[in-house]
């Protein structure tokens, strides 16, 4: 990064800009969102573009063409998964494509995300091609996108905001010399599906996805001050003559998330009503609402790891950055930290699906993977940030999300497994696919329900709410457990329980009892039985899962050359760098290694023979696993990897292609360096890197129901405050504290500082 950038104003910390149009969706665009709705705003002159995309329009599912069956066999199979159990105790190993064979088959009706569709504004008049006065940009403290730029001595901008209490999009165009603000809005889809027609001050879009009949519906409604709106046959609104006007948008469709039939109430009415009351009220009103509801959220967290923003455009800012140690390289850092922060904001919030690979934004009609809900990482990794940086309401789509599965989860685990409780497999859809489909490398993971669960338990140990873990987690928790007390079975060559087939997530050979599908049975099985101690549930049950969990393969092996082994049989390869490290999920998102144990140093062995590559998310997970490590400046190298070669000029992550769990990955991975509680007591600093020798973080969340501020130099904490939110005993740790560690009564809504003179 060069040091004779000029200093950018400090408002900027917190902005990506850009000098010139978006020319790629992927690469460039801004999002803005209200988790249900999402847009992205190119900034193109001539004509302005907004992709939007409401987060329910997915084709699939129940009324799709070719039919549905939530992933689960069509027709019976009687004693084929027991036969590929047999021949994994004789063979020791089969193929994905052996198991494929037995027990996976077609996808019928699963579906893909869609577009909703573009918004374009002609703006007459406007110059082809930006010149020195133009700017781009996202302001992620205000959650509001803006263009500006001038023109024969007119200075106009436009802003776009996605609002979450007022259920529309919304943007304003206005220009300093009155009359100069005109337009011509259209909408375009890449379907032919629908209709467009423009009456008054409103265009309507009205249809139904072709593939399964879901309907859908827009509205827009542009108010101009100063000048007039007219309606085209054509389907157009025009602005003319106006000092400023501005639009709003709502949408909807008639999914709804209740099994089996997935639809719910024509989307008309809500759309009609949110549309026409936020054009009833004024553009400033609006806006202000929208600020201080994102806000509320956003400002709980604030970062100061000694960053000082050149006066460069984001693309600029992130070529040139190098390796995290000067103030600009700093300032990239910090911002992408907040960019994760903002986008689950943005994609995740009550009453809406949870975020998706790409959050809520898409630009065609096939994305990658579907766009849809990986479950063997990705849509877990998308909440890893949501309680440590203080973001907790937007985990309650994954929570309704998670509990909608468990009906169609049940059938198959009857179906597929002859078992109880509820089970979902690698990758899944809003309309309840738990089941199976044909692609060998990823179609068998009936780990995901036990992993799923791990973010409602650790809600409740962040929050503390036993009403929450009553009647949201333990339920979901409690149906998981009792799916693997069903299908676990004794390995012959040792006497303990096993997963079988087990399969480490799109790696290697079946086999059983692999590493990972170990460690997340172990981690449910602990979860289930503290939830079923602090809530007093049946103690036959509390029984039967202590006594499993005695007899439960932990998953975990040091093998032939000191690693923690990918697979019961210690067959990793060092040369091996596959992206998946699945086998030290113990370490991280699970607590079953702590730093400084042997299966800790074997997972360092492990992970620095995988080396620092990979795809965006998987240099994502690594930033997590090296801060759990305690080692801050590997973690903080593979900040630096992902930022180098993994992040789009957008900050955007790509796998490629553009993947959003490597934001979140990477954030949950910044506040693991400041802030650690998953054993229990709550950690400082326990990660530092070097880069990082002076700063300041406030607002860290860890279990316990405390939120941290923590303010450091020369690498070592010197004052820490603790906000309690719940009345506990709580132990801390830090090198503040004499010897290190110190054991408090924390009282709710009760503030402690230490040093205690400070």
């Amino acid at each position: 990064m060069s040091g004779t950038a000029a200093a950018a104003d400090p408002s900027d910390e917190l902005t990506l800009w850009y000098t010139s149009p978006a020319a790629d969706w992927e690469r460039e665009s801004l999002p803005i969102g209200s988790g249900a709705l999402g847009a992205s705003v190119y900034g193109t002159l001539a004509t302005e573009r907004l992709t939007f995309n409401e987060k329910t329009l997915w084709t699939g599912g129940p009324g799709a063409a070719g039919g549905y069956d939530h992933g689960d066999w069509t027709e019976p199979r009687p004693g084929a998964l027991a036969s590929v159990q047999e021949r994994l105790d004789a063979e020791g190993k089969l193929t994905p494509e052996a198991v494929a064979a037995e027990l996976g088959q077609p996808k019928h009706g699963f579906g893909a995300y869609q577009v909703f569709g573009d918004l374009e504004l002609a703006v007459p008049g406007a110059p082809a091609a930006p010149d020195g006065s133009y700017r781009r940009s996202l302001d992620l403290a205000s959650a509001v996108a803006a263009v500006a730029y001038t023109h024969e001595d007119v200075a106009y901008s436009r802003e776009f905001f996605a609002s979450c209490p007022g259920k529309v999009i919304a943007g304003r165009f206005s220009a300093d010399r009155p009359g100069s603000v005109g337009f011509t809005l259209r909408y375009t889809s890449p379907r032919a599906d629908h209709t467009a027609a423009a009456t008054g001050d409103r265009l309507t879009v009205q249809g139904a996805l072709q593939d399964n009949g879901l309907r859908f519906e827009a509205q827009i409604r542009v108010i101009a001050e100063g000048g007039e709106v007219s309606a085209g046959a054509d389907g157009t609104l025009t602005v003319s003559g106006a000092d400023r006007a501005w639009f709003v948008l709502a949408a909807g469709t008639d999914y709804a998330d209740t099994y089996p039939d997935y639809r719910g109430e024509d989307p008309h009415g809500a759309v009609t009503g949110a549309v026409d009351a936020a054009a009833g009220r004024s553009y400033d009103e609006l806006r202000a609402e929208h600020v201080g509801d994102h806000r509320a959220l956003f400002d709980r967290v604030s970062l100061d790891i000694g960053q000082r923003l050149p006066d460069l455009p984001t693309d600029q800012l992130l070529a040139g950055y190098t390796d995290g140690t000067s103030a600009a390289d700093k300032a990239l850092e910090a911002l992408f930290f907040q960019y994760g922060r903002y986008l689950l904001i943005a994609s995740s919030r009550a009453g809406s699906l949870p975020a998706n690979l790409q959050g809520v934004w898409n630009n065609v009609v096939d994305p990658p993977w579907s766009a849809d809900y990986h479950v063997n990482i990705n849509l877990q990794m998308n909440y890893w940030l949501a309680e440590v940086t203080n973001l907790a309401e937007t985990t309650a789509p994954y929570d309704r999300y998670v509990e909608a599965m468990r009906e169609p989860g049940r059938r198959s685990a009857r179906e597929i497994f002859g078992s109880a409780g509820w089970v979902v497999n690698n990758e899944t859809n809003p309309y309840g696919f738990t089941g199976v489909h044909e692609y060998a490398s990823s179609f068998w993971f009936p780990e995901a329900a036990a992993w799923l669960t791990q973010q409602l338990y650790d809600h409740y140990r962040f929050n503390g709410s036993t009403d929450y873990l009553r009647s949201t987690a333990y339920p979901v928790m409690k149906e998981a457990a009792a799916f693997w007390l069903d299908n676990l079975r004794t390995d012959p060559r040792d006497g303990k329980l096993v997963v079988t087939p087990s399969y480490s997530p799109e790696h290697g050979d079946f086999t059983v009892g692999a590493a990972m599908s170990q460690q997340i049975v172990h981690d449910l099985f602990t979860n289930t039985l503290e939830a079923a101690r602090t809530l007093g549930d049946a103690p036959d049950f509390r029984t039967r899962l202590e006594d499993t969990l005695g007899r439960l393969d932990p998953g975990l092996r040091i093998g032939s050359w000191g690693q923690l082994q990918e697979w019961k049989t210690d067959i990793d390869s060092p040369t091996d760098d596959h992206r998946h490290v699945s086998h030290l999920f113990g370490l991280h998102p699970g607590r079953q290694i702590e730093a400084g144990s042997e299966w800790a140093e074997a997972a360092k062995v492990s992970l620095t023979a995988r080396g620092d590559g990979g795809t965006g998310w998987s240099k994502a997970w690594k930033v997590n696993f090296w801060a759990r490590l305690r080692d801050g400046d590997h973690a903080h190298t593979m900040l630096s990897e992902q930022l180098k070669g993994s992040t789009l000029p957008n900050l955007w992550d790509t796998h490629p292609p553009f993947q959003l769990d490597g934001n979140f990955g990477a954030t949950s991975g910044v506040a693991e360096m400041l802030v650690q509680s998953q054993h229990g007591p709550v950690e400082v600093l326990p990660a530092l890197p070097a880069a990082w020798p002076d700063g300041q973080v406030t607002g860290l969340r860890a279990r316990g129901g405390v939120t941290l501020d923590i303010a450091w130099s020369g690498g070592r904490a010197d004052r820490i405050t603790l906000h309690a939110s719940r009345t506990t005993d709580l132990t801390l740790r830090s090198t503040l504290l004499p010897g290190g560690e110190r054991t408090i009564r924390v009282i709710a809504g009760r503030t402690y500082v230490f040093p205690e003179d400070s």
